[in-house]
């Protein structure tokens, strides 16, 4: 989002960013901004109000999220309805009662919003078996249709979420179809010796890199099961990197496998993200059967990013697939099949054209559909036709 941000100031906006205080690398608040509610930082025309949230211990455990969520949006809405009026807000999901929030500035203020869809709840929540008791989804699917209702507009990530928003009767000129994106100017391709995978002993080795959030949906058993297939090659190193509610048990499984050519890692500091990616030899994207229908992950974009080829193991005929066989920046698997993906990881392994020939196809792409400045200029398309009145260029219908 901050990538985002600098395209919005750079085209002459003034933004105000409200958001938590930093915490998600290793799950706890950064000392620097214990002991205060609010944290206000300024530069250019970028005004950024970090708040104080509970750090959720246990990110599987739904009343600690719960708790969290609750924090954040008591001080954004405290915040949001002291701060000059805006002209639009720009409001991200999961979860869903930050378009509640949303809702209640522009009742009070008057702002309208966009409401900026990265996963579909409860969809995802209730198919992962996250949230099963009937009335609890009910209450979650009144308050989807609420906040579909009050945006001013809503942006989805793909042709399949828009789909899905149709199918619950939102109508078709509300809805702008923005995928992801990454920063290509800082995912840029690195050699595989720098100073991550050296202070790591990873230089010498065959990576087959995870990284990203460790949620519901994740099949990461799935790579536990391939590494346990592949272990017998010493060549060959399973790096997962991240953090979320899916860890522990991912961890524990781990455990039960006892396999010596896996290793966990924290989120890394922003900095070393280019040389994590260049220390790989092959990236991961594992999800669970229904769950890759709809979207596609920004993960895949900084894989593509750094020049490495991507192996994902998603339903065929999803948005991953489909991207991934048009740029040929990868291969696509059966999910949850620890053979098929031991399988595409050999492949990878035993040929070092075939590694940099999908490397290569997928900067290529990313430069071309998916840097911050093609994706920054359809978001402002869309404010300006709401604060002008008029049709986006972009529409998709």
């Amino acid at each position: 989002m901050s990538s985002l941000v600098d395209e919005f100031v750079a085209r002459g906006h003034k933004v105000t960013v409200i958001t938590t205080v930093p915490h998600y690398n290793n799950n706890q608040i950064w000392p620097e901004y214990l002991g205060k509610l609010v944290h206000r930082e300024s530069s250019q025309k970028t005004e950024i109000y970090r708040l104080f949230t509970y750090v959720a211990k246990d990110k599987a455990n739904l009343v600690h999220r719960a708790l969290a969520y609750g924090i954040f949006h008591v001080l954004s809405l405290l915040r949001m309805l002291i701060l000059p009026r805006h002209d639009i807000l720009l409001v991200p999901s999961p979860p869903l009662s930050n378009g509640v929030i949303a809702n209640i500035v522009r009742r009070f203020r008057g702002t309208p919003f966009i409401y900026n869809v990265q996963d579909i709840w409860p969809d995802v929540i209730v198919r992962a078996g996250a949230v099963k008791n009937e009335s609890a989804i009910r209450h979650l699917e009144r308050m989807e249709n609420y906040v579909y209702r009050h945006a001013a507009h809503i942006t989805v990530l793909s042709d399949g979420f828009r789909k899905n928003l149709l199918n619950k009767g939102v109508p078709s000129d509300k809805i702008t179809v923005i995928p992801n994106f990454v920063d290509s100017d800082f995912i840029t391709p690195q050699l595989k010796d720098n100073t991550f995978s050296r202070q790591l002993g990873l230089q010498d080795k065959f990576i087959v890199l995870f990284a990203g959030n460790m949620g519901f949906s994740q099949g990461l058993e799935t790579v536990l099961d391939t590494a346990k297939m592949l272990q017998a090659n010493e060549k060959m190193e399973f790096l997962m990197v991240g953090n979320g509610a899916g860890r522990a048990s991912a961890e524990e499984y781990l455990t039960t496998l006892q396999l010596h050519n896996v290793r966990f890692l924290p989120y890394q500091p922003r900095e070393m993200l280019p040389y994590l990616y260049g220390s790989a030899d092959v990236c991961v994207i594992p999800l669970r059967h229904g769950f890759a229908a709809e979207s596609v992950p920004s993960k895949l974009f900084t894989i593509m990013g750094a020049s490495k080829p991507a192996i994902a193991a998603v339903d065929r005929g999803s948005e991953i697939w489909r991207l991934l066989e048009r740029t040929k920046a990868g291969i696509c698997v059966e999910p949850e099949n620890p053979a098929s993906l031991a399988e595409a990881i050999l492949h990878y392994y035993l040929s070092p054209d075939a590694r940099r020939v999908a490397g290569e196809n997928g900067r290529k792409c990313v430069e071309r559909e998916f840097c911050p400045k093609a994706i920054a200029d359809r978001y402002l398309d869309v404010m300006h036709s709401l604060v002008d009145g008029e049709k986006p260029a972009f529409s998709n219908n």
